[in-house]
């Protein structure tokens, strides 16, 4: 879809939806808040998204969705989450279910889950156990071999959707042997299973999205036909790592919609709010800590962008920018929030308040991109085992093919190929194209400096050339510590402390780059105020504190003018991203 398309659904949902503040709402966040105080499932608000078919927006088009860019569907997920992500992690939790059937299915199985979903059947992804977390070549559910399918053994817990789910697509070993080709998946409809040898477990009591379904269940010699395995018997590990390089990515419109919507209430309060004679918000240093949440906003924006759209238009190197986005995200809106936080004071505790009572559930419910689908500890480590290929392609010559690949992930009016997740591959193979072609960022920052007609805007691009040209130059110094790593401690290297720091340090290039891609690729496609020289210069300075932590921080004009779009944004009731969506929201003072 183009840029004008997506908004056009975007803002169709938004409409469906309503203003979350207003109590008539369909969606409010009113009945948000007491599903979450008395932790029932949301069903009605489910259903309400499912007559609205949101689903089908994640689902094959060939097979009765309407999936064509993934982006179409993140997005949709992400204006759910702004409202509430236990409801969108409902939804989502079937389609990441459903995700090892578009890889490995039959035509058949395709067909039939994708009609299944679409008559409102809930599928679970049972991959955790209990006693072995992100280890899942430690797990111990077996699938016997008898005749005419497969006898199913052992216990999945904490697994979002398991008790009101239809069916559960379960990880279980089925060669004693072990190893990666000792894994195959299974989907297991339980309402094909004799009654009660599905055991579900307790729901467990959790900290944030307490209205989910976080529970699992246990199966003791449950019998599934041949027709249930999905992809060939030893295939499970692959599909499980492609799967979740697809949770990985799209998770974080969870975390999205929710700093948006505690960036939003903490606007409607610092706005209104007067204290020692001036508004909150002329506070100089309240006015600081605004732009920076602002500009962490849209760098973490960036980098899910390209990762998202990366799916797509870069499937062989899903391994390294699904981890950067599952690591450098979550971690990044944590720290966004814990600023906010500061800024909205004693109103985030009111849980019960009409107006800001949703932020304390927004601050809950974000961690849970911090540890589902892999942790971001998980993620880094992948990272830090590519290192070493990564930087030895650093400043190495650049293809036509890697150019357009970035172009495609970066230009949101880039028609994206048909999306094949199978076409996923589980190694970058020291491949990381964003990261490589920063140098022709800066080139193109350079160049727009040099022509814009704005004064200002041609010294704050100028700016942010540099600041991006030396964090490229911080990968000479990083390639250097892991030769030096090395060195010192032998193939022990890969497990040192050292080495996560300087894969996290990796991961903020990588967010550099993806952010002046944004900017510069999709310039025309943008819509005002975007894109904006001083934003991109706070962006890129925001993550340079990253590496130099005591420099002095940017001037009090880029700051006035990075709260000037913010403040535009939440007074024009858009979205808080590159993505400009209308949005149904009150901005009313309260």
């Amino acid at each position: 879809m183009t840029v004008k398309e997506q908004v056009a659904v975007a803002e169709e949902l938004e409409r469906y939806l309503g203003d979350p503040h207003d109590p008539a709402s369909p969606m409010s966040f009113a009945k948000i808040i007491d599903l979450d105080e008395r932790e029932e499932f949301p069903y009605e608000l489910v259903g309400l998204l499912q007559r609205w078919q949101v689903h089908q927006y994640c689902l094959p088009a060939a097979f009765g969705g309407r999936a064509g860019d993934v982006e179409v569907g993140f997005n949709l997920l992400r204006l759910v989450a702004r409202r509430d992500p236990t409801t969108a992690t409902a939804l989502m939790l079937t389609n990441l279910a459903f995700m090892p059937t578009w890889i490995a299915g039959t035509d058949e199985q395709k067909r039939h889950f994708v009609g299944a979903i679409n008559r409102g059947a809930r599928m679970a992804w049972g991959l955790s156990e209990r006693d072995h977390g992100s280890d899942v070549l430690s797990n111990e559910m077996r699938a016997e071999k008898v005749h005419g399918g497969y006898l199913l053994t052992g216990e999945k817990w904490l697994i979002g959707n398991a008790t009101v789910a239809d069916v559960v697509s379960v990880q279980a070993r089925t060669s004693e042997r072990g190893g990666p080709g000792g894994w195959s998946i299974f989907a297991v409809d339980k309402r094909r299973c004799p009654a009660g040898s599905v055991v579900h477990l307790p729901n467990e009591r959790i900290h944030g999205l307490r209205a989910l379904d976080m529970s699992g269940i246990r199966l003791d010699g449950v019998f599934v036909p041949d027709s249930a395995r999905l992809g060939a018997e030893g295939q499970g590990l692959e599909l499980a790592l492609k799967s979740g390089q697809v949770a990985r990515t799209t998770i974080n419109g969870m975390g999205l919609g929710a700093v948006d919507t505690a960036m939003r209430v903490t606007l409607d309060f610092v706005t209104e709010r007067v204290i020692f004679g001036q508004k909150v918000i002329d506070v100089p240093y309240t006015r600081r800590q605004l732009a920076e949440s602002f500009a962490d906003m849209i760098v973490a924006d960036a980098v899910t962008t390209g990762a998202v759209r990366g799916l797509q238009a870069n499937p062989g190197q899903a391994s390294i920018y699904s981890s950067v986005v599952k690591y450098y995200v979550p971690t990044s809106l944590e720290r966004t929030l814990s600023q906010l936080s500061v800024v909205l004071g004693a109103r985030l505790y009111l849980r019960s308040h009409p107006h800001y009572g949703i932020y304390q559930k927004m601050l809950r419910d974000a961690l849970v991109a911090i540890f589902a689908d892999g942790n971001t500890v998980v993620n880094l480590k992948n990272v830090a085992l590519q290192l070493d290929g990564l930087l030895e392609k650093v400043g190495g010559p650049v293809t036509p093919e890697a150019d357009a690949r970035v172009q495609a992930q970066y230009d949101l009016d880039a028609t994206l190929p048909e999306w094949n997740p199978a076409d996923q591959q589980l190694f970058s193979r020291g491949a990381d194209d964003t990261v490589l072609l920063l140098p022709d960022a800066v080139r193109r920052l350079r160049e727009q400096a040099g022509v814009h007609p704005d004064e200002r805007q041609r010294h704050w691009l100028s700016r942010a050339a540099d600041v991006a040209e030396s964090l490229h130059q911080e990968l000479d110094r990083v390639r250097a510590e892991v030769g030096r790593l090395r060195e010192a401690h032998g193939k022990g290297y890969a497990g040192t402390a050292e080495l996560f720091r300087l894969a996290e340090q990796y991961c903020a290039v990588h967010a550099a780059a993806a952010t002046a891609h944004l900017f510069t690729r999709s310039a025309r496609a943008l819509a005002e105020p975007f894109p904006d020289g001083a934003l991109l210069l706070m962006c890129l300075e925001r993550l340079a504190r990253q590496f130099h932590p005591v420099r002095p921080v940017t001037d009090q004009e880029v700051v006035d003018r990075v709260v000037e779009i913010l403040r535009g944004l939440h007074s024009g009731r858009q979205l808080f991203s590159f993505w400009q969506f209308q949005l149904s929201a009150s901005g009313e003072r309260r």
